[in-house]
């Protein structure tokens, strides 16, 4: 059986390696006799699978030492709810900004535990581009600054970090952590599902800086809570212990490819060439605004929306798979995170070139 290039949004492709050394140590991890997945969670053998774990996402990423980092449950979705009931410490006010699906979703659970000031959006252009930072609408009062620093389905993506004003500064970096660098320092929490550019769906990374522990309501259930998260090693329940495994094997192959610093080029370079592709074409068209084009998700538009269904028969005969846009914008999209090699990019292109010229 031959691989297909899989384009997915999430759960995403995985470097082949990381596959092949997982299916290796399946049975038996490194001599213990047991497989990863059968392993206590208290056991030493998980306990140096988690250490290293944390040990590596903190060098590849530069984690100052003032800041926990947490492997949780819930999907980040579930952090829309967990991060104003943990760091809002007394305020009534938070900041959030609107480029996209994920903010909205964001937006709507937050306003369950506070007043949400909508400083800035971008619904009126169908989120195709980001607002002006300068215009946008901060409320001092806030207890925090919230955005999305690329939006999966639209394809939108902040090139630099906003300048928060003086607020906390809290980013979802679901689909482009680890593919860019990050100044950490800069932010007072980071959150991101690991099912894009670090491993299986399950995991939930929550980067927090240390003043921000501690402040959750008394109502706020334990595994909700940040510091009891912390007082726990991210184990106040059963974690989902071989997702963490595969999260840490996907961490060493980033630092066997040159660390986070490499991977941004490469997918600058992968980026480029496919938008180069559909802007030179005339069936395929990119509706982002050029300065906020996303590196990880790059949906087009075919001129005739009755060849879409061709599209997606004649590219999965190709052995391109999960191109086809989201359900609510249309389309297509081809998702290139770090696992998507060269040869996927380049072989995606082709096959839009041979596509127009036979339509």
């Amino acid at each position: 059986m031959s691989r297909v290039f899989n384009f997915s949004a999430g759960p995403s492709a995985f470097p082949e390696s990381v596959l092949q050394q997982a299916q290796q140590e399946m049975l038996d991890w490194r001599g213990s006799g047991m497989s990863v997945m059968e392993m206590s969670h208290r056991g030493k053998h998980f306990s140096l699978i988690a250490e290293e774990l944390e040990s590596d996402l903190r060098e590849l990423m530069a984690i100052p030492e003032n800041y926990k980092v947490l492997f949780l449950q819930g999907g980040a979705s579930a952090q829309f709810a967990f991060i104003p009931q943990n760091i809002l410490n007394g305020k009534t006010k938070a900041c959030y900004v609107n480029t996209g699906a994920w903010s909205e979703k964001a937006i709507k659970d937050a306003k369950a535990y506070c007043d949400v000031v909508v400083s800035a959006s971008s619904e009126e252009s169908k989120f195709t581009t980001i607002p002006d930072v300068a215009d946008w609408a901060l409320d001092s009062e806030a207890a925090y600054l919230h955005y999305t620093s690329n939006e999966t389905i639209h394809g939108v993506e902040f090139q630099n970090v906003p300048d928060a004003k003086g607020l906390t500064l809290v980013s979802d970096m679901s689909s482009n952590i680890l593919s860019r660098t990050v100044d950490v320092s800069q932010y007072g929490l980071i959150y991101a599902g690991t099912q894009k550019n670090m491993g299986p769906a399950g995991v939930t990374v929550v980067i927090v800086r240390d003043d921000l522990i501690g402040h959750a309501d008394k109502k706020v259930p334990g595994v909700f809570s940040y510091a009891e998260q912390v007082k726990n090693g991210s184990m106040l329940n059963t974690p989902a212990t071989y997702n963490w495994y595969l999260v840490g094997l996907v961490l060493k192959w980033l630092k066997a490819r040159g660390g986070v610093a490499a991977m941004e080029q490469f997918n600058i370079a992968k980026a480029a060439k496919l938008y180069q592709a559909i802007d030179q074409s005339t069936l395929y068209r990119n509706p982002v605004e050029k300065a906020y084009r996303s590196r990880m998700n790059v949906p087009f538009i075919l001129a005739d929306e009755n060849l879409d269904k061709a599209f997606i028969k004649d590219s999965e005969a190709a052995g391109l798979y999960e191109l086809k846009g989201h359900r609510s914008v249309g389309g297509m999209r081809a998702s290139i995170y770090n696992a998507m090699p060269d040869a996927g990019v380049d072989a995606l292109i082709a096959f839009m070139a041979e596509f127009e010229r036979s339509h």
